[in-house]
């Protein structure tokens, strides 16, 4: 969620600019069940310009045309949606409606925040009630201990009797793509969408241009050696697509020390199996649990063929050992969804 919630306060920065008003939509209670997770944020500006959703869509305009009231007097309120009557998704979603500022502070620490790699949390104080206008907001939290209220009204000293959502936010997950051929390029811009952080590493004597990979953060040319995993840990997955066997092998061979979410592998099963005999020739020591966590081939059987769909098995493979998930079809699932 933090990737939505970036674009929603980069879009509001840019809505204050042009002299709009901003009032953000937060999910901060459900009952039942319903397509999203308290959490989820939406922001309306004053033209009524939608960024981001709380739902897959039913209910945004709902939302907005509630929200009208805050442009006019900045009075924070709560609203339900009741979608056991509207769209079957048996739950009641409790909204906090409340003005969103940026100040020019907030965006310098909350970008260097998400710079460095650090968590942070909101908290949305609230009524459970409907159409109930109350001193309800949110406040965000960083690790240095600095914190910024969303609106100028809001005290957060001001929430006696009142529920609290607290939310812990991670910074954006991370891929590491070490390869930078064609099939390379399909797994960034794909992985783009799920708003993760993408670093690609290619090859010191083949180097590549940022532009050539969209939705990359970096570009780096480099080599097993001088490849620094100092940054790496269980928030980043990294993929291993060099089409040649040497470097995939030296590649390899630098991270079987570190611990990651995901480690991946293109590549055929048997070259898989002439890899690990190297592995154990080159590194004796090296552990099974390491060779356990090796995704090789990367990617889960979806019978893919083109780049894209070869993409997609992978980054679905990602999630699914990320989140602890055995891949199934969900029409086989029992109970909800989403513990």
């Amino acid at each position: 969620m933090t990737h939505e919630f970036k674009h929603i306060v980069q879009q509001a920065k840019i809505n204050q600019e042009k002299g709009l008003k901003n009032v953000l939509a937060t999910v901060v209670f459900l009952d039942g069940s319903s397509y999203r997770k308290p959490g989820v944020r939406m922001l309306i500006a004053e033209n009524g310009k939608m960024t981001g959703a709380i739902s897959g869509g039913c209910v945004e305009k709902e939302v907005c045309r509630r929200a009208q009231s805050i442009f006019n007097d900045e009075k924070a309120k709560v609203i339900t949606y009741d979608g056991r009557y509207r769209l079957g998704c048996e739950g009641i979603l409790y909204i906090l409606l409340e003005s969103f500022t940026v100040s020019n502070d907030f965006l310098n620490a909350f970008t260097s925040q998400l710079e460095v790699r650090n968590s942070f949390e909101i908290q949305s104080f609230y009524e459970q009630n409907d159409e109930v206008y109350g001193k309800f907001g949110s406040v965000i939290r960083f690790e240095d201990n600095s914190s910024f209220t969303f609106s100028n009204n809001f005290n957060p000293q001001d929430f006696q009797n009142l529920h609290i959502f607290s939310q812990q936010l991670q910074p954006p997950f991370k891929l590491i793509i070490i390869g930078a051929e064609h099939d390379a390029v399909k797994l960034c811009t794909m992985a783009s969408l799920l708003g993760w952080e993408i670093d690609v590493i290619c090859s010191l004597k083949d180097p590549k241009q940022l532009t050539d990979f969209p939705g990359a953060k970096s570009m780096t040319p480099n080599n097993p050696e001088t490849f620094n995993t100092s940054t790496l840990n269980q928030h980043t997955a990294l993929v291993v697509m060099n089409h040649s066997y040497v470097l995939d092998l030296k590649y390899v061979l630098r991270l079987q020390n570190i611990a990651l979410g995901y480690i991946g592998v293109l590549g055929a099963p048997n070259r898989r199996d002439r890899m690990f005999s190297e592995i154990f020739e080159l590194a004796p020591n090296v552990s099974e649990e390491f060779l356990d966590d090796l995704h090789m081939p990367a990617g889960l059987h979806l019978g893919a063929e083109t780049p894209e769909e070869i993409a997609l098995s992978i980054l679905s493979e990602i999630l699914a050992v990320t989140r602890k998930k055995e891949p199934i079809s969900l029409k086989n699932s029992v109970g909800k969804i989403n513990a």
